[in-house]
């Protein structure tokens, strides 16, 4: 019997052909075996097609097969072109890095170049004040301080200036004239609060020549036309309408030079620095503390031009009053060392003063005689 194979393709096979689905002679379905000769096509389990004795895919094979390729050519363009971009990208980029790198590499040149120009810039600042002969002016007049005297307390130093005398309006060697005038001075006292003098020999400067209290405790010789002459102090200011020049004196005063009823004298009259003068005396105002202080210089033989106190940081010079008193407005110094200078540039230090409001207290100093 011949048996028709299940594939449709297959042709009847031939009487002696063995089937090679059948096993043991017998195929699956216990029938006898039959032979069945190689044909020229034949379709295997797999799904392909053997031909000719070659392997041959389906048709649905090859068309996974042909979308397959599509994909890893696809892929494969896609990965080249990903490169390209990528490669061009760097490429790109490689200039603009090395542009930036530029600013980079010069900030620490330009750093370096500020630094050595301070370092240079330092000995220079340094050498400035070696150069300078203050300090070694300061040196100098320190060691003319007497010191047998610098144990007693409160005890002064006196030095030596190296600055200029005072370029006040009232100077030292000159003569001014005006017109003497005359008042009731009572105790002698007056803007300068120097309090009651000892005698009324005193008198009254016009405002511009009084320069802020800057006349204050100054000695003038006075001369009238008929000869006559007197010292006096000036402890007061005279307002306007006295003009520059004139001078008002304590009706004590203008007696030793003429009659009152003259009423105006023609004078002359200088800066002088008399004998009869004793030590200085120093006076803190009322209300006085370490918080805020202003000081006073009394009995001074030549106008002072200055006063400083002695803080942490040294000698400060303080602001001076129109009612003659050297104001210390956050407590610097107040109770500490004091420095007065006077017109003619010398100084003096008292040490062992304490903050006493409105008491005299004597030093043991006084400016030389000029």
């Amino acid at each position: 019997m011949v048996h028709v194979s299940s594939d449709p393709l297959a042709p009847a096979a031939p009487p002696g052909a063995l089937r090679p689905d059948r096993v043991g002679g017998m195929d699956s379905g216990k029938h006898p075996a039959t032979f069945w000769p190689p044909a020229a096509t034949e379709k295997c389990t797999t799904g392909s097609i053997f031909r000719n004795g070659q392997h041959m895919n389906t048709p649905r094979q090859a068309a996974r097969q042909r979308r397959h390729r599509r994909r890893l050519i696809l892929g494969t363009t896609v990965g080249l072109t990903a490169v390209s971009v990528l490669a061009y990208l760097l490429l790109g980029s490689s200039p603009d890095r090395t542009a930036d790198a530029g600013p980079a590499a010069a900030s620490p040149r330009a750093t370096a170049q500020k630094k050595a120009a301070t370092a240079t810039a330092t000995p220079s600042a340094t050498a400035s004040p070696t150069g300078s002969p203050s300090p070694k002016a300061s040196a100098t007049t320190t060691t003319a301080a007497p010191s047998p005297k610098a144990k007693d307390t409160p005890q002064p130093s006196r030095e030596a200036s190296t600055t200029a005398p005072s370029a006040g309006r009232i100077k030292p060697g000159t003569t001014y004239r005006g017109v003497a005038t005359a008042y009731k001075a009572g105790v002698g006292d007056g803007a300068c609060l120097f309090g009651p003098s000892p005698d009324l020999m005193v008198a009254a400067m016009n405002t511009t020549d009084y320069e802020t209290s800057r006349a204050c405790g100054a000695y003038v010789l006075v001369r009238a036309a008929n000869g006559k002459s007197i010292t006096v102090r000036i402890t007061n200011e005279c307002p306007l309408p006295c003009a520059p020049g004139q001078i008002d004196l304590s009706e004590q005063a203008f007696a030793e030079l003429a009659d009152l009823k003259v009423g105006r004298l023609p004078i002359t009259w200088s800066l002088v620095s008399p004998s009869t003068v004793g030590t200085m005396s120093i006076r803190y105002k009322t209300g006085s503390s370490q918080y805020w202080c202003a000081i006073q210089a009394i009995g001074h033989r030549n106008p002072i031009s200055g006063l400083e106190v002695r803080g942490a940081g040294g000698w400060r010079k303080l602001a001076r009053t129109a009612y003659n008193y050297f104001v210390s407005a956050d407590g610097t110094g107040c109770g500490g060392p004091i420095r007065i200078t006077d017109i003619y540039g010398e100084r003096l230090t008292v040490t062992g003063l304490t903050v006493r409001p409105n008491v005299v207290q004597p030093t043991q100093v006084q400016f030389a005689r000029h």
